[in-house]
């Protein structure tokens, strides 16, 4: 493979930015690469990037799904995230502010949680595939609902489970060396994977993203297409909520999965995926997902405050989309030919 068509894998673009981030942490922080091990478990600053992105990773996934076949945007994941964990804390505390026993089977809190995501993944997908609300429109309802459920179901409390075996889902296996989300994350991408490459789902959403009437005319459903993509990034949003309320044995309805939509359209950006929907890159949006975890944390041990993260985050967003621009893109080759001429022609005539 040329060098000329490696650079033209939408997967560079995200790779770079990843290592344009190390780099600047390279020079900065001296002490960002080092890892240590105390009781069996490994940590240090990549570490904590893998596992504070994972559920930043896991709902990139569907969000990319959702821009590929729809051509717009779930901006209701956050609040999913955080009416799932609501309703796991609310089963296993029993209804009670604070918990120390779990009142409910861990495992069926955690599928009632994630069955209550994908009724908000069939609410959106009907919206959005059967009524054919505009995505952005569509998902505003569960945006602003959402969180608001969630808090009645919380009776406007913090809930709070303090046991162990409920942590587990968000912090380490015993004698693990690497967080619990990690291996949810690889779970995920490994499913996914199989399930785009063995199932004909990963052409029909890139064939709908492209010109739904055609695929129509084609003889698919873009209807159940749609439906489908939402339902399942709804069900990703649920299982990020499942590992965020775990992380602090607790589901705060007001804070969990707060803007994390707005980190998933930019993870998706920078993956090299065009949010007019088509051909997407998985891989892609992982990288992308992995590298705004990197700039957050690595913005954070340069001492930038947290008021200040949004406004790096613009400029990065910004970034992304002017280098995507088709316009920007045809001039700059305009550009690099003339370029070429120019230098030939200077060398002929010397």
């Amino acid at each position: 493979m040329s060098f000329r068509r490696i650079l033209n894998k939408e997967i560079i673009l995200p790779f770079f930015c990843l290592l344009a981030v190390l780099l600047m942490n390279l020079i900065k922080t001296p002490d960002f690469f080092d890892i240590s091990k105390t009781n069996g478990a490994y940590y240090g600053f990549i570490i904590d990037i893998i596992n504070r992105g994972s559920e930043l990773a896991i709902i990139s996934v569907g969000m990319t799904l959702v821009v590929s076949v729809s051509g717009g945007v779930d901006i209701s994941v956050g609040s999913v995230a955080a009416l799932t964990a609501a309703v796991i804390t609310n089963i296993l505390s029993g209804g009670e502010v604070s918990a120390n026993l779990l009142h409910a089977p861990l495992l069926l809190a955690i599928a009632a949680g994630l069955i209550c995501a994908c009724v908000c993944g069939i609410w959106n997908g009907f919206l959005v595939a059967r009524l054919k609300i505009q995505p952005m429109v569509a998902t505003l309802i569960l945006y602003t609902a959402g969180r608001g459920i969630a808090q009645l179901i919380c009776g406007g409390q913090i809930t709070y489970v303090r046991v162990n075996s409920y942590r587990i889902l968000g912090t380490n296996f015993a004698g693990n060396p690497l967080p619990t989300p990690v291996y949810i994350t690889i779970a995920v991408m490994v499913i996914t994977g199989i399930f785009l490459k063995y199932t004909s789902f990963g052409l029909y959403a890139k064939t709908v993203g492209i010109n739904s009437e055609a695929a129509r005319l084609a003889g698919l459903n873009p209807a159940n297409i749609k439906f489908i993509a939402y339902l399942i990034c709804a069900l990703f949003a649920g299982l990020a909520g499942a590992i965020y309320s775990s992380r602090i044995y607790s589901c705060d309805a007001n804070n969990i999965g707060l803007n994390v939509e707005v980190d998933a359209i930019l993870a998706v950006l920078l993956g090299g995926n065009q949010l007019r929907g088509g051909k997407f890159s998985i891989v892609g949006s992982l990288i992308g997902a992995y590298t705004i975890q990197a700039l957050t944390t690595s913005l954070y041990a340069f001492g930038m405050s947290s008021a200040h993260m949004p406004v790096c985050k613009a400029v990065v967003i910004l970034a992304s989309i002017t280098l995507q621009s088709p316009e920007l893109r045809r001039l700059f080759k305009k550009y690099r030919k003339r370029t070429v001429r120019t230098f030939f022609k200077e060398a002929t005539e010397l």
